[in-house]
């Protein structure tokens, strides 16, 4: 059986870092209230000349080096953002031509903070059908450019940045000791589209438009989603939370994180949590957090790893991985 190992992985952020009290002398809020609330201390900020492309290309480059390979190496480019560039084209095709590749494919997938999961999905679907060998794998986001800054409920949540991986195929056993992506679970629900979403488009309002959100209506929801999709993964496996080494979740809100692990009965101690350094960074927050475990020397080679997700749409899903 062929198997998508992850075989590299990177980040970049923002030069910008803003911090809780420098948000407190713009809007009403306070650090307090935003650490309680959400765990978040700090986000990264896109400055004009960073945007989704750029700091994508950085880090596709940096999981590039950590792989030991080159564009050329590389067939397929999937990239997961809800702020691309341009409308068209894809942001991934961008990042392809920074890169300087002329071959292989590109393409964007929108699937806003469960995009990475989605990606991931997709690209191992690509690997094992044997489209492609090697395929890197974009979140990228700069939600700094839809934020309504004088709404105190959404723009202290969210920050920007990318993350990356390199999935490559390799022959398996067929079994759960094998490396690389193990079982997928995916789901969406477009009924609770007003939960959270971006008022604007260009088939609707022909301008960007801003994120709006009802916060407990996503938090109530998120929890049981979540769950679900996780223990979806572990029943086509055979494998148990007991057995999990990592639990790597989406970057939203670190009372979600933390209400998820309880209810999987996961110790803290085993989920990658960095929502308090770069806030909600939407498709990026699922691979800046691998890079972060994957280079302190949590995670490591053979561990068995839980990614999971749950964006606006609602999308959700997880994945569940040897590393």
């Amino acid at each position: 059986m062929i198997r998508s190992v992850v075989r590299g992985f990177g980040a970049a952020l923002p030069k910008r870092v803003v911090t809780n009290r420098e948000l407190e002398q713009t809007v009403d809020t306070t650090d307090e209230w935003i650490v309680q609330r959400t765990g978040i201390t700090q986000r990264y900020v896109a400055g004009p000349d960073e945007t989704s492309a750029s700091l994508g290309t950085d880090a596709a480059r940096a999981a590039l080096d950590n792989a030991g390979l080159t564009p050329d190496d590389i067939d397929m480019i999937v990239v997961a953002t809800s702020t691309p560039d341009n409308t068209f084209p894809a942001t991934a095709v961008n990042i392809q031509n920074r890169l300087g590749m002329t071959h292989g494919y590109a393409f964007d997938m929108q699937a806003v903070c469960t995009g990475f999961v989605y990606a991931v999905t997709t690209a191992d679907s690509f690997i094992r059908s044997g489209q492609a060998k090697r395929v890197l794998v974009i979140g990228t986001e700069t939600f700094s450019r839809i934020l309504d800054w004088s709404d105190r409920t959404t723009c202290v949540l969210f920050g920007d940045g990318a993350g990356a991986i390199v999935l490559e195929g390799e022959e398996g056993e067929g079994t759960v000791a094998d490396r690389g992506v193990l079982a997928a679970s995916l789901r969406s629900d477009g009924s609770h589209k007003d939960k959270l979403y971006v008022d604007g488009g260009p088939s609707t309002t022909g301008t960007v438009g801003h994120l709006r959100m009802e916060g407990r209506e996503v938090f109530k929801h998120a929890v049981g989603m979540i769950t679900d999709v996780i223990v979806d993964a572990f029943d086509k496996t055979g494998l148990t939370a007991e057995e999990l080494d990592w639990l790597v979740p989406h970057q939203a809100n670190r009372r979600i994180i933390e209400a998820s692990a309880k209810k999987l009965g996961i110790p803290l101690e085993k989920v990658v949590i960095t929502v308090d350094l770069h806030g909600n960074t939407s498709a990026a927050s699922i691979p800046l957090a691998l890079a972060v475990a994957a280079s302190d020397g949590r995670i490591r080679k053979g561990d068995l790893v839980m990614l999971e997700a749950m964006g606006g749409g609602f999308t959700w899903g997880a994945v569940l991985l040897r590393w």
